[in-house]
C-alpha cells in the first residue's frame, strides 16, 4: 500500500471559511468512555483474577510488556471494536488504552501484533520446551472465573436458576485444527457450546462440529452445578434447551441430582399420533379465524429404545395459514405449578432470549478463530467472552435504571464508549478532555455515579 505523506486534507468551504484537516493534534483517542469499562473491572476483579488463570515461564529481567498488561488490552480492546491483532500495531501508541491495560508511563507502546499473537499461540504441553511461547493458559480456571463472577453478582441466591444451553456455528474459512463440515450449516464450521443464566455468561467451550451438538453439555452442567450449589446448597436449578440436547444421559443425569429440565423433542410419527384430534381442533379454529390456532396438551411418553423411563411431554397442536406446524417438549416439571399452555409459552419459548445472547458475542467477534489450533482458537472465544463479561458488568451495575439498561453491546460501544477525548498528562494528573456537544452526557454520568458507589 503506498504510504500517504499528504499532511493537509482540504474540503468544500463552509460560506467564506476553508475547511481544512490535518493529522497533527495532540494525544487524542475515539475510546473515551473506556474508561467506565476500567472502573467496571475494578468493581468485579475480573482482569487481576484472569491473570492468576495463566502460566507465564518467560524470564522476568527480560519482560517488557506484562501478561497483566497484555491481557487488558486484548480484552479492552475487543468490547471497544477492535477485532484484529492488526489492530493493535497502531492501538499500541494510543494513550488511553494504555492507561486501560495499566501501562505506567502511557506515553510508551504497548505490545504490537506480534507479541499478542504468541500470547495467544499457546502451547498444547508445557510451555518450557518452548522458545518463543513462553505463555500458557488453564481453560478449568477460565471457567471457574466464569460461574465466580456470577456468583459474586447476588448478593442472596436467587429464588431459581435457569441455565440456557444452545450450540451455533461459527464458520470457518481456513484449515483449522478441528475443522469438519457441517451439513445442516452447509459449511466447515466450529460448534461452540453456550451456557447462559439469564444475561450472565457461564460457558462458552469451543467444539468440533464433527459432534453431536449435546456432546460435553453433561460435563460442563455437572461442573457449573457443583460450583453453584457448593455456595448454595439448596437452590433451585432448571435446564433449557431445544430438542439438540434432549439426551437421555443429560436427563437422567438431572433427576437423578435433581436438576428439572424442559427441552424440545424432535418430532415422530409416534408424536403425531398422540395429538391427531388436537390437530384437527386446531385446523378447524385456524379455518374459522383465517388466524394461526393452538391446542395444547400434555402425556406421559416413552421412547422404545433411548429412554430408561416414562416421562412428561407437552405438545402445542398448531396450524397455520401455511399448515400444520406440531411442536413437543420434555420437562421434568410438574403439572400443577406449570401447566401444559404457561409452560410452553411463557417457560419453554423464552428461551429465545438466549439468541441475543449468541448475537452479542458475534459483536465481540467470538467469530473470529483464525489460528490454527484449537487450543488457541479456545483462548481467544474465552477473551470474547471475558469482552462481554465485562461489557455486561457495565450493563448490569453502571446502566440499570437508564434507557440503555437492556441495551444491546453494539449500542452501548457506539453510544457511550466510543467518545472522541483528548487526553493530557500532566505530573499529577491524566485528563480526558471530552466535547461539550456530546449528546449522551447524562447517561454517562448515571453509569459514573453508581459505578463509583
Amino acid at each position: 500500500m503506498t504510504e500517504c505523506s499528504q499532511s493537509q486534507f482540504e474540503f468544500e468551504a463552509h460560506f467564506s471559511r476553508q475547511v481544512l484537516a490535518r493529522f497533527d493534534g495532540s494525544r487524542l483517542t475515539t475510546d473515551g468512555g473506556g474508561l467506565l469499562l476500567r472502573q467496571v473491572d475494578r468493581k468485579i476483579g475480573l482482569l487481576k483474577r484472569l491473570v492468576g488463570c495463566f502460566f507465564d515461564s518467560r524470564d522476568p529481567d527480560r519482560i517488557e510488556h506484562g501478561l497483566g498488561e497484555m491481557l487488558a488490552q486484548r480484552i479492552y480492546g475487543l468490547a471497544l471494536g477492535y477485532e484484529d491483532l492488526n489492530d493493535h500495531e497502531e492501538l499500541r501508541k494510543d494513550p488511553l488504552l494504555a492507561l486501560l491495560a495499566g501501562k505506567r508511563e502511557i506515553t510508551e507502546p504497548l505490545a504490537g501484533k506480534s507479541t499478542l499473537n504468541r500470547l495467544e499461540l499457546v502451547p498444547p504441553g508445557s510451555p518450557l520446551a518452548e522458545r518463543y511461547h513462553k505463555i500458557t493458559y488453564s481453560a478449568a480456571a477460565i471457567d471457574e472465573l466464569l460461574v465466580e463472577i456470577f456468583l459474586e453478582a447476588h448478593r442472596k441466591p436467587p429464588g431459581e436458576i435457569v441455565l440456557d444451553l444452545d450450540a451455533t456455528d461459527t464458520p470457518l474459512h481456513g484449515r483449522q485444527e478441528g475443522r469438519f463440515f457441517h451439513g445442516y450449516y452447509d459449511h466447515y464450521c466450529y460448534l461452540p457450546l453456550y451456557i447462559f443464566a439469564g444475561d450472565h455468561l457461564l460457558c462458552a467451550r469451543l467444539r468440533p462440529s464433527n459432534l453431536d451438538a449435546s456432546a460435553g453439555a453433561l460435563e460442563e452442567v455437572r461442573r457449573i452445578v457443583g460450583q453453584i450449589r457448593k455456595r448454595w446448597p439448596g437452590v433451585s436449578i432448571l435446564l433449557r434447551a431445544d430438542s439438540g440436547f434432549c439426551r437421555e444421559e443429560l436427563m437422567a443425569w438431572c433427576e437423578k441430582h435433581h436438576v428439572d429440565y424442559v427441552f424440545g423433542f424432535a418430532r415422530n410419527e409416534r408424536l403425531r399420533r398422540k395429538i391427531t384430534r388436537e390437530m384437527r381442533e386446531a385446523k378447524r379454529e385456524q379455518r374459522r379465524t383465517g388466524k394461526a390456532a393452538r391446542v395444547f396438551t400434555e402425556f406421559f411418553y416413552r421412547t422404545r429404545v433411548s429412554w430408561s423411563r416414562s416421562r412428561r411431554v407437552v405438545a402445542k397442536a398448531e396450524h397455520l395459514e401455511k399448515g400444520a406446524n406440531p411442536r413437543f417438549v420434555v420437562t421434568s416439571l410438574a403439572a400443577g405449578p406449570w401447566p401444559a399452555r404457561a409452560l410452553y409459552e411463557q417457560l419453554y419459548c423464552a428461551r429465545g432470549e438466549m439468541e441475543n445472547r449468541i448475537k452479542e458475542q458475534l459483536s465481540l467477534f467470538s467469530d473470529r478463530l483464525s489460528t490454527e489450533t484449537l487450543r488457541a482458537n479456545q483462548l481467544r472465544l474465552y477473551f470474547s467472552s471475558l469482552a462481554y463479561v465485562l461489557v455486561h458488568a457495565l450493563r448490569r451495575l453502571g446502566l440499570r435504571g437508564t434507557e440503555w439498561a437492556s441495551a444491546q453491546v453494539e449500542t452501548i460501544r457506539l453510544r457511550l464508549l466510543k467518545i472522541a477525548a483528548q487526553v493530557r498528562v500532566t505530573a499529577r494528573r491524566i485528563w480526558l478532555c471530552y466535547s461539550s456537544a456530546y449528546p449522551w452526557k447524562h447517561v454517562f454520568v448515571a453509569a459514573w455515579s453508581a459505578l463509583r458507589c
